[in-house]
């Protein structure tokens, strides 16, 4: 694939918790400059970075991030917000304890939540896949497409790993195209985007696109 075919599919990403204006500035320009999917960024700088880039390129935000333990009404309240500032695209975290117990209804209910907060705007649901069973993210690729969500995202990337190629692969065979796969956390060169592309997902959250496709 071509530089311009990988970057197209990158959501461009910046979470770091120091992240100043300036830094969100410069990761707009990069992905204007290089025709990213998004910039993904914490909600606190949607509203700025929305009207900086003028529609030039969408506005990604996070929801519930990074550990998915929020309520459900705040969840719904944080899209809520960031829809209002401008903000195209949602990645939300699931709440892992209550898959881990076995409560899949309550969160199937709060994806349901966040999609009808969002509209139709574009939901990806984060499952942090480094802390599931194989059985779990099957099930989890079930709830997220049932929900109405439009992706289903391997990883924060700020818990203990982030995507792989087997379950990028495992959640594109489960999904069977009923929602998209989002592959995040750990991508480190070209050869990685390609083959993450390759095995089903279509898009790529990283920090290091421009580093590595420059």
């Amino acid at each position: 694939m071509t530089k311009s075919e990988l970057f197209s599919h990158v959501d461009h990403t910046l979470l770091k918790p120091d992240a100043a204006w300036e830094d969100i500035r410069r990761l707009c320009d990069e992905a204007v400059e290089n025709g990213t999917a998004s910039v993904c960024i914490n909600p606190c700088w949607v509203k700025r970075a929305a009207e900086y880039l003028g529609g030039r390129v969408p506005v990604c935000t996070v929801i519930g991030f990074p550990l998915g333990a929020a309520s459900t009404a705040a969840k719904v309240a944080e899209a809520e917000i960031a829809l209002a500032d401008g903000c195209a695209e949602f990645d939300m975290v699931i709440n892992i304890g209550r898959l881990k117990m076995g409560d899949t209804a309550f969160v199937e209910d709060e994806i349901r939540a966040v999609k009808r907060a969002v509209d139709d705007k574009v939901l990806k649901v984060i499952i942090e896949a480094c802390l599931l069973t194989d059985a779990e993210k099957e099930t989890m690729c079930d709830i997220v497409c049932r929900a109405g969500a439009d992706f289903i995202k391997t990883s924060t990337g700020f818990s203990s790993g982030g995507a792989t190629f087997a379950d990028v692969e495992l959640l594109a065979r489960r999904c069977a195209g009923r929602c998209r796969v989002k592959a995040a956390g750990g991508i480190r060169s070209a050869a990685d985007m390609e083959k993450f592309l390759a095995l089903g997902a279509s898009r790529l959250g990283t920090s290091s696109a421009v580093k590595i496709l420059k």
